[in-house]
């Protein structure tokens, strides 16, 4: 017996209703942000082993995959990792230790809203910048297990 032409119309607006939200589920799975350059040195297998490593979710954000390289991206680039950028030299930036990795404070490149901060002694050195409202201190706490495997070869910071 052939359905009635009312109940043919609901069910085949539903299929579309699913059609539609299966499609707009694969594209948020799957999106990207590709706006974030690779660092110069981004190839370097710690590089790989870190964005690998890195967490679904901090400060708060959720991750989003990159295209590039050493790239890891949190929430709308509330918070951005790069991994392989030039490490810093010698500085009079502020720097603190986190879990026995050192962090320096690029001050020409941050701002009142946006906080620079790269690992010091370590190749290659890992650049991460803050611009959200996120838990920045938690943040840096996960992201220096991330990069402690990288032998530090030298401290801004007095050993204890």
């Amino acid at each position: 017996m052939p359905l009635p032409r009312r109940t043919r119309l609901v069910l085949g607006a539903g299929v579309c209703v699913l059609g539609s939200v299966a499609a707009v589920t694969a594209y948020v799975l799957t999106q990207r942000d590709p706006g974030v350059p690779a660092a110069k040195g981004a190839d370097a297998p710690h590089c790989r082993r870190i964005t690998d490593a890195a967490p679904d979710s901090l400060g708060g954000f959720s991750r989003w995959d990159s295209d590039a390289a050493g790239v890891a991206v949190w929430g709308n680039r509330d918070i951005v990792l790069r991994c392989g950028v030039t490490p810093p030299g010698p500085t009079d930036d502020p720097c603190v230790a986190v879990n026995g990795v050192d962090w320096v404070v690029d001050t020409r490149q941050s701002t009142p809203t946006r906080k620079v901060i790269v690992t010091y002694g370590r190749v290659p050195a890992t650049q991460v910048v803050f611009t959200g409202e996120g838990k920045t201190d938690a943040a840096l706490v996960d992201l220096s297990g991330l990069v402690a495997p990288i032998r530090q070869r030298a401290h801004c910071v007095d050993s204890v």
